[in-house]
């Protein structure tokens, strides 16, 4: 079945991924572009599980400090290549991550790290756990995971820093 550029054109641009990938979604969805785009989603899901244990030496620190100067946060996000590091997609993941620790002063990142028998809510303990400030419907790991899918590098948040005066 062929399909026309402008369908490619409108999937890549709903999706960030490749052209062939683009264009073998569309051929296995037969034109649909919403099944192309789960398609891709999955494929994307499939592609950075396989990366997840790839090492990340590139990234950038991000910092946000809150109006008035009582409440600040830094975050150390990371990739696996500088090129990944300076997109704009890696560039707002970094800068929500640091408004996310500021706005709800997680204590550990993740459940892994809180101690056998911790009785604390992990939806508020743990950064990768909490609901995204921005958008409810998505936990911190999501937003994460989406960035890995679309630029298709392993992504984690390596540590983290929340600052408030006389806390």
């Amino acid at each position: 079945m062929q399909f026309g550029v402008d369908q490619v054109k409108a999937l890549r641009e709903q999706t960030g991924a490749g052209v062939m990938d683009c264009r073998r979604a569309l051929e296995e969805s037969q034109g649909d572009l919403e099944k192309a785009e789960k398609l891709l989603s999955q494929w994307g899901m499939l592609k950075a599980e396989k990366r997840i244990g790839a090492e990340t030496l590139e990234g950038a620190i991000e910092s946000y400090v809150h109006s008035g100067g009582r409440i600040a946060a830094m975050v150390e996000l990371n990739c696996q290549t500088d090129f990944v590091a300076r997109t704009d997609g890696f560039k707002e993941l970094a800068h929500n991550l640091a408004m996310q620790v500021a706005a709800m002063a997680p204590e550990v990142l993740d459940v892994s790290d809180l101690p056998e028998g911790d009785l604390r809510n992990p939806e508020e303990a743990c950064l990768l756990k909490q609901p995204f400030i921005k958008d409810n419907s998505k936990i911190i790991q999501d937003l994460i995971t989406e960035l890995a899918v679309k630029v298709g590098e392993n992504i984690r948040v390596r540590r983290f820093v929340y600052f408030a005066l006389g806390r």
